[in-house]
């Protein structure tokens, strides 16, 4: 067991925009990528290369006013194994997006094909068209609504259900105790940025000493609610990338 795998954390730094609009964007620029300073070996039809990590976002996704520049992590330098000296960070979409240790950024007039935006971190999904299959591939980008029951702990008479949410803005979260009505659950912690998670708790009164089954979901700002397994944006997926869906979980109270 390990800890520290992903959190939130508070980013300062440099405005993207800004300097984006300084150096002049030339007309027929259609994306902006963004290369990291971390590389390895890539063979592509049978020509092998040395690549550096990349990603891209288009035009408009680059200019968004809350992109940063970032080299500072909870008000201290950034720390090496976060991106030091300078890492991007893209509020609202998936950390992959978020390329460290920044080393090179181009305007391009095509898009970019790299092996982390055209292969790997690639969400795969069959959908049905008239009856039959057809695959699509789309790269990981905007963050999902999610929530996840995290644990139970047992306070006085009762038990405590904690958790959190993420993705989108969040408006409320429910809890749903062996198929039951959904509960609405009580945020606990909750951050002033947009981004920031949510943590929150359900308190479960005097539930009984066999094994049950609890489940979470989101409902972000426009009343989107956070999608069940079977739904067939969820279902169709092949991989594990962007997926948002309701995780049940089984906890057994003696």
């Amino acid at each position: 067991t390990f800890t520290g795998a992903i959190g939130t954390a508070k980013w300062s730094g440099t405005p993207l925009a800004p300097i984006l609009e300084e150096a002049g964007i030339l007309e027929g620029g259609i994306e902006v990528v963004f290369f990291g300073s971390d590389e390895g070996d890539e063979e592509v039809r049978e020509i092998k290369m040395r690549q550096n990590f990349a990603r891209s976002l288009s035009i408009t996704d680059a200019m968004r006013p809350d992109n940063l520049l970032c080299y500072e992590m909870n008000d201290a330098p950034l720390p090496k194994g976060n991106g030091f000296p300078v890492r991007l960070i893209v509020p609202g979409w998936y950390g992959i997006a978020n390329v460290k240790w920044l080393k090179r950024i181009e305007v391009r007039d095509t898009r970019y094909m790299g092996r982390f935006m055209a292969r790997d971190y690639v969400t795969i999904r069959e959908e049905k068209r008239d009856g039959k299959s057809v695959w699509m591939e789309t790269s990981v980008g905007r963050t999902q609504i999610k929530s996840l029951v995290a644990k139970v702990t047992h306070v006085g008479e009762k038990y405590r259900i904690y958790g959190a949410a993420w993705g989108r803005p969040i408006k409320s979260v429910e809890v749903r105790i062996d198929n039951g009505p959904w509960l609405k659950a009580t945020f606990t912690l909750t951050q002033e940025a947009e981004h920031a998670w949510k943590i929150w708790h359900y308190d479960w009164d005097k539930p009984s000493a066999v094994e049950h089954t609890v489940v979470s979901r989101a409902i972000d700002a426009q009343g989107n609610v956070q999608p069940t397994m079977d739904d067939p944006t969820i279902a169709g997926k092949h991989t594990y990338w962007e997926s948002n869906g309701q995780v049940v979980r089984r906890i057994q109270i003696n």
